[in-house]
């Protein structure tokens, strides 16, 4: 549990309540990604397969690692689930056959860095899988932004190709030879689809807090609509580019909604979810790498303590005024 959420809005800060314990929870988590995990493989290649085994052994082992230097049992790690989701979410994040050195280098990050460093499960300020995913992006950026397409061959991502088109307007550019259209050739579109179902039903069971990915995406929406401007050479693309592009979905449902992570309080989720929005659609439309969502994470996660400070003070004001 986050020692900086107030006692008084632990409920609405982990909206998981009752007799679940946080093994059951985690491989739920898991059941909701398995639907957009089989479509990267179907897409991608069974190098997705091979990057999870990979993973997920040196996560476990990384985890064990550390409980046991904490001196705590080092079979913890196989017991809350906690390892298998960030591993799962992590390989999601990555380019199919990735080098292993690139994927150790995100394995320490997320499980050391982000995690152990700061007390273990329920203590971390920062989400695990986008620290290990930023640690590896901003080393290897090369690396990262190369994933294969129907033809096996590596290439650009869509957000790659939407990024530096040189001039092309959106109607030059978005065909499904680039990935793109509805549902186009390379899969994205699919895999989006699969996380918001699988997204839609951690809501359905009462597992996220659904104000974050709400305004998340109700955000990154508005602001493509605002900047579209009928898809000129200037265009920064329009909502469904947006929405359906790289792992928009998975982390709008999926890491801003890691409850350790996001804010305690209803308001304070719904300005958690807007900056990440903000802050994804300014990279992807004006910075240097074509998406921002990892960095949009981190930024949220780390404006958390200062969002339920204001709650907590917000809340204080009001029992004396009103008491």
């Amino acid at each position: 549990m986050r020692p900086d959420v107030p006692r008084e809005y632990q409920t609405s800060a982990m909206p998981v309540t009752g007799s679940l314990t946080t093994n059951t929870i985690m491989w739920r988590v898991c059941a909701a990604l398995l639907p957009g995990a089989l479509l990267s493989v179907w897409f991608f290649g069974l190098g997705v397969v091979m990057n999870l085994v990979l993973v997920l052994v040196m996560a476990t082992a990384c985890e064990a690692a550390c409980l046991k230097a904490r001196g705590k049992p080092a079979m913890a790690c196989l017991r809350d689930g906690s390892t298998v989701v960030t591993a799962l979410i992590l390989t999601l994040c990555m380019p199919p056959s990735m080098s292993v050195g690139i994927l150790a280098l995100a394995v320490c990050g997320a499980v050391v860095l982000a995690k152990h460093l700061y007390g273990g499960l329920g203590h971390n300020i920062f989400n695990p899988a986008m620290v290990g995913y930023a640690l590896a992006l901003v080393s290897f950026p090369d690396a990262m932004a190369s994933w294969p397409g129907l033809d096996g061959m590596s290439g650009a991502t869509p957000l790659t190709t939407f990024r530096y088109r040189e001039g092309l307007s959106v109607a030059e550019l978005w065909n499904a030879a680039n990935g793109f259209g509805v549902l186009g050739a390379a899969g994205w579109e699919w895999v989006n689809v699969a996380y918001l179902a699988g997204g839609l039903l951690l809501w359905r069971m009462h597992l996220i807090a659904w104000r974050v990915p709400l305004a998340m995406l109700g955000t990154l929406t508005l602001l493509a609509l605002i900047f579209y401007d009928g898809g000129s050479s200037a265009s920064a693309g329009s909502p469904a580019y947006h929405l359906f592009s790289a792992g928009t979905m998975l982390a709008a449902f999926f890491v801003l909604t890691d409850p350790v992570t996001h804010p305690a309080t209803r308001r304070s989720q719904l300005v958690f979810g807007a900056l990440a929005g903000i802050v994804i659609f300014a990279v992807r439309a004006w910075g240097n790498y074509p998406d921002g969502i990892a960095f949009a994470v981190l930024l949220a996660n780390a404006a958390t303590p200062f969002l339920n400070r204001v709650a907590r003070t917000h809340r204080d004001s009001h029992d004396q005024v009103t008491g």
